[in-house]
């Protein structure tokens, strides 16, 4: 797990960092810390939070693992099933 402003000194650092750390496969959803919520790097929702609420995971499992819930907007057949209470292992 990567803390967003852990990533560099400044936002132009950060950026850059970053975008290294995905293109590398080190880095494949963002989190919202606050609310404990994973979801696609793309997804509007998590471009929109605070960046030192904004964290990175390596993968799915890396999130399951911390307790974070799928995002509803980017996953939502995910995010429907944690929702019902069904057993949730990240695979659909």
């Amino acid at each position: 797990m990567y803390h967003h402003l852990e990533t560099g000194k400044d936002e132009a650092e950060r950026k850059k960092n970053v975008g290294s750390l995905i293109r590398s496969g080190a880095i494949a959803l963002g989190g919202y810390k606050k609310a404990k919520i994973y979801g696609l790097l793309s997804c509007s929702s998590g471009k929109r939070m605070k960046i030192e609420n904004r964290i990175f995971f390596k993968n799915e499992a890396e999130a399951l693992k911390l307790a974070y819930r799928p995002c509803g907007n980017c996953l939502p057949a995910k995010y429907k099933k944690w929702k019902e209470g069904l057993e949730f292992n990240g695979k659909l």
